[in-house]
């Protein structure tokens, strides 16, 4: 083949699943439920947090009067309810990744809980296409910081340097960056990249039908 990519690492919010405006509906409603008070960032700094980082954010920053704990908890309860009903998959995701998989040893590197995000691999019928799956419940930092794209890498006995992330949001582009890895990109409509974010992506694609295999090797070899 000549491929210099040992492996490809995938996001799943905003990737695979349109979670990212579930996770905003979910969460604004909390924060006004409980006395917090949503801020024009909120949702950009949100994305990619780990659910420690998001759930001390909306209970020490935004003034939700729950703790912590009760932030994690009561929030991805609701977020496994809606996905119960229906967990929205991106537009061909599931035969972009079953297409890779056949080529790339494929791993999965999520801000989503453990729980949820076994519920969308379940949903989406992609459990068995990805070697390993990992959330940032089980790092040491969430996104930006390269932990989970570093552990996720390890697990699957590659190089960092010699896989290809697959990111839409800035932080996560920050992060797999931060991993060494080369990082295509695939920004959601509603959240468009960071200035900074854009320049460290290797290759930026405007849906995952654009994620070809030549997609792969440009990036790869860019």
């Amino acid at each position: 083949m000549g491929s210099v990519t040992d492996a490809m690492i995938f996001d799943l919010d905003g990737v695979i699943v349109d979670s990212e405006p579930v996770w905003e509906e979910v969460r604004r409603a909390y924060v006004a439920l409980h006395g917090g008070r949503w801020q024009p960032d909120t949702q950009h700094r949100l994305m990619g947090m780990s659910t420690g980082e998001w759930s001390h954010y909306l209970s020490d920053e935004l003034g939700v009067d729950r703790t912590p704990e009760q932030v994690a908890t009561e929030v991805i309860e609701e977020m496994t309810r809606r996905y119960a009903k229906h967990v929205p998959l991106i537009d061909r995701a599931d035969q972009v990744v079953r297409r890779l998989a056949a080529r790339w040893p494929l791993g999965l590197a999520s801000s989503s809980p453990t729980r949820l995000i076994a519920a969308a691999l379940a949903a989406t019928g992609l459990t068995d296409a990805f070697r390993t799956t990992l959330s940032t419940e089980e790092t040491a930092h969430g996104k930006p910081a390269p932990d989970v794209y570093l552990a996720v890498a390890e697990t699957l006995g590659v190089d960092p340097a010699r896989c290809v992330a697959i990111e839409d949001s800035s932080n996560g582009v920050r992060s797999a960056a931060a991993a060494g890895m080369r990082v295509i990109a695939v920004p959601h409509a509603a959240y468009p990249l960071a200035p900074d974010a854009e320049e460290q992506a290797t290759l930026v694609l405007p849906s995952i039908g654009d994620l070809t295999d030549q997609a792969v090797e440009a990036a790869a070899t860019n």
